[in-house]
């Protein structure tokens, strides 16, 4: 599959529809395609241009395969975000990649929301190409960013605030490590 689409969106220029996207990704975190595919395809994805469908389709599949917080699920089974913005859930991840030597900010908007009764989920990583990721900044202040899925949902309703480590929560997402650093 992801031959089709490299070749569609490299040499056509054509967009891929939500559901090859989906399907596409789901080959990637599967580890059915090798290293210069997928950074082939995020490179010609970002010369064309990528469409909303694309981001929607890489996202469901992203998504299907990333660890739940059960503890965060209702008894009908919906993650429980409701109600006023005190009992609201966000997260705050960053884009990583800070090429300017600017301060974890992601990190920093987490505690300040926080710290004023929004409840926030922050997923971040250790640092790639930036001097800190997110994980690197909360493990400095003590946080254990190795804590179970399990445990999170408690912290996140007990203190408002639980930091999901990517590759704890998108174990998945290791398939594409070694092209990311390398771009």
């Amino acid at each position: 599959m992801i031959g089709d689409c490299l070749h569609r969106v490299a040499a056509c220029r054509e967009s891929l529809t939500r559901e090859e996207a989906r399907a596409v990704m789901a080959e990637i975190l599967r580890g059915e395609t090798t290293d210069a595919q997928i950074a082939g395809l995020l490179v010609a994805l970002n010369m064309k241009g990528e469409s909303v469908e694309e981001i929607v389709g890489f996202a469901e599949a992203i998504r299907s395969a990333a660890t739940p917080l059960e503890s965060l699920r209702t008894e009908a089974g919906a993650l429980d975000v409701s109600g006023t913005e005190r009992e609201a859930l966000v997260d705050t991840c960053g884009t990583g990649g800070d090429v300017s030597g600017t301060f974890n900010i992601s990190t920093a908007t987490a505690f300040a929301v926080a710290g004023v009764g929004v409840r926030v989920a922050k997923h971040g990583n250790r640092s790639v190409t930036s001097l800190c990721g997110s994980a690197d900044v909360v493990e400095t202040l003590g946080v254990n960013i190795a804590m179970p899925a399990a445990r999170l949902g408690h912290c996140l309703r007990q203190v408002g605030i639980a930091f999901l480590y990517a590759p704890a929560m998108h174990s998945a997402m290791k398939a594409v490590q070694a092209a990311r650093q390398q771009l």
